[in-house]
Formats: structure tokens, C-alpha cells, sequence
């Protein structure tokens, strides 16, 4: 299990948010935290303290007023640590390479491949071959329903059709290098992590041994425990709101440590 760190930019400044707020009218958000330090200063932390495969996230629309703002930030954190962190938010075959080419290991998608509640498998190969399969993460990010869990677009506003499932994952493992996975109903309200999701992810087999990261209710180390065990320590975690960087208790620092024990 490895931890990788985040950066989650909202109309231009480093936040964090209950995720099921998150709303493109007005740029609303309930907030959990909003940073005096601007996406750079984070980068360079996670820089200096070795930390890789963390992502930075722009939760503006391109249509938002505070789009170019929240965009400015995350080139400067991709400038501050280049080839260190991924980058997802409004990611096309159009601007994909310039992020890579602007320092981002990898890009994070998950709308521009999910239309009308289902996958469009033309529009995947578009960002294979914008990118390549090596700079890919796709964003499975997901509510659950009744029949299970399913994924949400649009900075979590959109349901689809799309169960995440292994047959999910096994058709689309071919086409990427890592799944982001953030449980949007607990993401910002480190109440605990959502052990069948996790359970879920940790089962799944694949010879493409695509890695998975998990994202949503980690608020202290007993979570970080349980998800290592459900997960069958086979997970990577991404834990924002709960940190002590960004005004909760967990010390980054002991979250680093605990993952990188045996």
C-alpha cells in the first residue's frame, strides 16, 4: 500500500470539500479546509518528502469564472514537481499532452470517456493515443446505488450506468496505467472508509496488474488499518480532510510511515 498525496484546487485556491457538494452553479462547495498556501507550496512538500503518484484535481468547469485561476495553480504545482503527480479535472485528447509536457506523470479521466451514462470506448483510444496508455489514470469515482456501485462524472454530479465491477475493470484495464477510485458519498467527511467498496477493489485480479487508488473517509489510522486488511494491502490511499496539512489530526507524516511498513 502506498500513500499518494493530493492537491484539490476550487476556484483557485488549495481545498478540501465534502465531495457531494460540489456544485458548477455559483462554483459552490461546502469546504472543509481552504489553504493560506497556494498548490506550489504542496507540491514542493510532497517533492522533498519523496512521496509520488499523488494527483492534483481542478474542480472548476471550463466554463467557470474561476477556471483560468484554479488552472494557474496547478501548472505551478506541476512546475514544482515534475513528473511526480497526475492531473485530472476537464482532461481531453486536446489538452492532455500539454499537461504531461507541463510535468504530469500521468492525466486523470474519467468524463470526456463516459457520455451519456455509458463508456465510449472511441473517445478511450482518443486519449490512448493522445497520451499513451503509460500517462493514463481513468477516474472511476462512484455512488452507491441499490444494485451496487456506480460511476459519477461531471466532479461527481452525473450518474451512469456503469457498475464498478470486475467486468468494469477488466475492460478497462487494457487501455489505462492506474485506477483513481474516490467513494464520492464519504469523500470529506472522515466518518470511515467504505469497506465493501475497498473489499471490492482489493478482490479484483487482472494480468494487466493495473494498481488502484482509494479515495473517501479515511480520518485515522484504525481506517488506514482496516482498508490495508479489506483491501488485502493491495491498495494505494489518498486521504485529504483528515490530514493535519489540511486541518484534521492524521500527521502526514505517520500516514506515510504506516504505508511504507511491510
Amino acid at each position: 500500500m502506498e500513500f499518494r498525496p493530493c492537491i484539490d484546487i476550487h476556484n483557485g485556491k488549495v481545498k478540501q470539500i465534502v465531495g457531494g457538494s460540489l456544485r458548477d452553479e455559483a462554483d459552490r462547495a461546502r469546504e472543509n479546509f481552504v489553504a493560506g498556501e497556494d498548490a506550489a507550496y504542496y507540491a514542493r512538500l510532497y517533492r522533498e518528502a519523496g512521496l509520488k503518484g499523488g494527483h492534483i484535481i481542478l474542480l472548476n468547469g471550463r466554463d467557470s469564472t474561476y477556471y483560468e485561476a484554479t488552472r494557474e495553480q496547478a501548472l505551478r504545482a506541476l512546475a514544482a514537481y515534475p513528473g511526480g503527480m497526475q492531473l485530472g479535472g476537464g482532461v481531453t485528447p486536446e489538452n492532455g499532452p500539454d499537461y504531461i509536457a507541463a510535468g504530469a506523470s500521468h492525466v486523470i479521466v474519467t468524463s470526456y470517456v463516459f457520455q451519456d451514462g455509458m463508456i465510449h470506448f472511441d473517445r478511450l483510444q482518443e486519449m490512448v493515443q493522445a497520451v499513451g496508455r503509460a500517462h493514463l489514470v481513468l477516474d472511476l469515482s462512484c455512488r452507491k446505488m441499490a444494485a451496487g456501485y456506480f460511476v459519477v462524472t461531471d466532479r461527481w454530479q452525473k450518474m451512469t450506468r456503469e457498475c464498478v465491477d470486475a467486468q468494469l475493470m477488466d475492460r478497462l484495464a487494457p487501455f489505462c496505467d492506474e485506477f483513481l477510485i474516490h467513494a464520492v458519498d464519504v469523500e470529506g467527511k472522515s466518518r470511515g472508509i467504505e469497506t465493501e467498496l475497498v473489499t471490492l477493489l482489493g478482490a479484483w485480479q487482472s494480468d494487466a496488474r493495473v494498481p488502484i487508488t482509494y479515495a473517501g473517509g479515511v480520518h485515522n489510522m484504525e481506517d488506514l488499518r482496516l482498508l490495508q486488511q479489506a483491501g488485502g494491502g493491495r491498495i494505494h490511499v489518498t486521504i485529504g480532510s483528515a490530514l493535519d496539512l489540511f486541518g484534521g489530526d492524521m500527521r502526514w507524516e505517520d500516514v506515510a510511515r504506516f504505508c511504507r511498513e511491510p
